[in-house]
């Protein structure tokens, strides 16, 4: 196994450069985002509709960049191991266990999340469809 290699020819380098360049872009988007909505907000109705949906944007963005930090963190504690024991290049039972179910916990927030904002925009539509 090559230690330089994380998977599909992705080295420990280039996802570090990823979790910077993720990280750039995401704060470039927010802003042009927030600049475009700023413009659209009319009414306090329209700030109390759009903030929610704003604030899940920033927080997905910031789960998505954890979810890399804790990729390259076990990479580099696999890189650190001793190679010289037999599991050298491998995590513990309890190590992946716990990765495992911090993943399906962002997983599960994540649709909770994503059934919240759809809610939220049937409502939104059917509010505007009544009032019309």
């Amino acid at each position: 196994m090559d230690k330089n290699k994380i998977f599909d020819g992705k080295t420990f380098e280039d996802l570090t450069k990823d979790i910077y360049d993720n990280q750039q872009n995401k704060k470039l988007q927010l802003d042009l985002l927030i600049q475009e909505i700023h413009g659209m907000i009319q009414t306090m109705d329209d700030a109390v509709l759009v903030t929610p949906l704003i604030k899940e944007l920033f927080e997905v963005a910031i789960k998505n960049d954890e979810h890399l930090v804790k990729l390259a963190s076990v990479w580099q504690r696999i890189l650190s191991k001793n190679s010289t024991t037999e599991d050298g290049m491998l995590l513990s039972e309890s190590e992946k266990e716990d990765l495992i179910a911090a993943l399906q916990d962002d997983v599960e927030d994540i649709q909770n999340r994503a059934e919240k904002i759809k809610q939220e925009k049937s409502n939104s539509d059917s509010r505007k469809t009544f009032e019309a």
